[in-house]
């Protein structure tokens, strides 16, 4: 169950990154993304608040948790309850802070294409088929709705709803519903992007976890 919640924040936190867009329709969705991804390739620095929650198919929940993001082009570092995650964009970090193990990883292409946010953003380019946004409120925010649906059906997730604010054109809330049935659903708390990042950020400092057993999966 442990490596199926690992896996399963893994995937939607990078799919977290990838949706922090703005998109207005099937008719001008690509001519935005296009303008999203030149910009986010750009980003000196991204800090996100998010609440997580989890539900099987069987209608059984997991207890939200809570986390932060700080993102700066392809490289990330996620901090939640139960572990830390570092992205360089070549190396990945995972701490299990109940275990104090750190695996280090060099993930492969496709590997990358599950937790690195750039790389899910190009790949969105040739591989989902975008609805019509509808306006609703979601989280006391006007937003638009937008459900993206894999073109191949072979994918983890079937439909991922994006909820994305009117003015701002920043994210409020992801619901992906899995192939499995299972539904992950993150709610935007807080985003700012007045940041810049050292590079440094987003590789693990082992001085400052000094008794963690390293793991080098490389």
């Amino acid at each position: 169950m442990k490596m199926m919640m690992k896996r399963n924040i893994l995937t939607t936190a990078a799919l977290l990154f990838a949706f922090v867009i703005s998109a207005q329709g099937p008719v001008d969705a690509k001519a935005i993304l296009d303008k999203a991804y030149n910009a986010y390739e750009a980003s000196q620095g991204i800090i996100l608040s998010f609440t997580f929650t989890s539900m099987e198919a069987d209608g059984t929940t997991y207890m939200a948790q809570s986390g932060k993001a700080f993102i700066k082009s392809n490289r990330f570092k996620l901090e939640m309850e139960a572990m830390d995650i570092w992205f360089d964009g070549e190396t990945q970090w995972v701490w299990m802070k109940e275990v104090d193990e750190v695996n280090i990883s060099n993930p492969t292409g496709q590997e990358i294409a599950a937790i690195s946010p750039l790389a899910l953003l190009g790949m969105y380019k040739n591989g989902y088929n975008l609805k019509a946004p509808r306006p609703q409120t979601v989280n006391g925010k006007n937003v638009y709705v937008v459900e993206m649906i894999p073109a191949n059906s072979n994918k983890e997730f079937k439909v991922v709803t994006a909820a994305i604010e009117k003015n701002s054109h920043t994210l409020v809330q992801v619901i992906l519903t899995m192939s499995n049935g299972m539904t992950n659903k993150i709610d935007i708390t807080d985003y700012n992007a007045n940041h810049k990042f050292s590079d440094t950020r987003f590789r693990f400092d082992k001085s400052a976890h000094p008794e963690a057993e390293i793991i080098d999966l490389r």
